[in-house]
């Protein structure tokens, strides 16, 4: 029993990790936050 508990707990699932760097996410997702900002500038939609 205490086998099926241990093999249960590190089942996954496909969803994202959560030990994965979190600044790097951050970094990259204001990056394209930026780039999509200067591309609507510069094609004049705002």
């Amino acid at each position: 029993m205490s086998t099926n508990a241990a093999t249960a707990t590190r089942v996954r699932t496909g969803g994202p990790r959560e030990d994965g760097p979190k600044i790097l996410e951050h970094v990259l997702g204001w990056t394209l936050v930026v780039v999509v900002a200067m591309l609507v500038t510069q094609l004049g939609l705002l």
